[in-house]
């Protein structure tokens, strides 16, 4: 890619332009974790073919992509994943939490979930599974809502920027008992302060319920989010939130634990 001034003088809008392609092209490939064809993420992404298959191309250099030879598919390469570990590793998700989380499901019977905060949207970092045969999950590096979700709730509630947040997360209705009035989500935020842990009942997904509590720093911000989730037919919740003390130990033992 070279680098050329623009009609008004300004130099490097090309490297720019095409590094924020590049991303938005990295950024669909991991919709296909089977991979997809150059047409068809050509076609998602907005572009020429040709620019598309010259960004892979420089994706796959570095080693962010790869392609099978035989499908002529594109996916994600390995060098994502090294640098998902590195993360991993430097803010403690996998040696500290864990064992954390994996105590926690001991102690409820249900699936423990982390999720971190990023932009307008919570990362889901880890999911320990529950010992029942219908389990909800949370995938890590998936990403999920922040309004209708407990722990999103909880980030949103003690996050440093909890009133911007507030005012421009889109509130949009994913179940008939989505909170989408903005009113009605500022005190729902306010509450969750208040008394220090979120539910969602079946606001994310009909039939679905959690409980989730902030893992808070010295300074009161929330740097993560855990939760207990069951399906609505197997736990109220009120024995989902007779859980919240147990999720409160585990949110500080992690508080202490994790690296900041």
């Amino acid at each position: 890619m070279s680098v050329g001034p623009r009609p008004d003088g300004v130099k490097g809008w090309c490297v720019a332009d095409m590094v924020g392609k590049a991303l938005r092209v990295l950024s669909l490939l991991g919709e296909y974790p089977d991979g997809v064809g150059l047409s068809e993420l050509a076609r998602r992404a907005g572009y020429p073919v040709s620019t598309t298959h010259r960004l892979l191309s420089s994706l796959q250099e570095q080693g962010f992509a790869r392609s099978d030879p035989g499908s002529k598919r594109y996916a994600l390469g390995l060098r994502l994943f090294e640098l998902g570990q590195r993360v991993s590793h430097a803010r403690g998700f996998a040696g500290v939490a864990l064992p954390v989380l994996r105590t926690l499901t001991e102690q409820t019977g249900e699936p423990t979930l982390m999720a971190v905060l990023d932009g307008h949207e919570q990362l889901y970092v880890h999911s320990v599974q529950g010992p029942r045969q219908i389990q909800i999950r949370g995938e890590p590096g998936q990403r999920g809502p922040l309004h209708c979700t407990s722990m999103g709730k909880c980030l949103v509630a003690f996050a440093p920027e909890r009133a911007a947040l507030v005012e421009s997360l889109e509130l949009t209705a994913l179940s008939p008992r989505t909170i989408t009035s903005r009113a009605d989500f500022a005190r729902e935020i306010a509450s969750v302060r208040a008394r220090g842990y979120a539910v969602a009942d079946e606001e994310h997904e009909p039939g679905i319920r959690a409980v989730g509590v902030p893992v808070l720093a010295p300074d009161g911000t929330a740097i993560a989010a855990v939760s207990t989730a069951a399906p609505a037919y197997r736990v109220t919740m009120a024995e989902l939130e007779a859980f919240v003390p147990a999720l409160q130990a585990a949110a500080r033992e992690l508080a202490a634990s994790l690296p900041r």
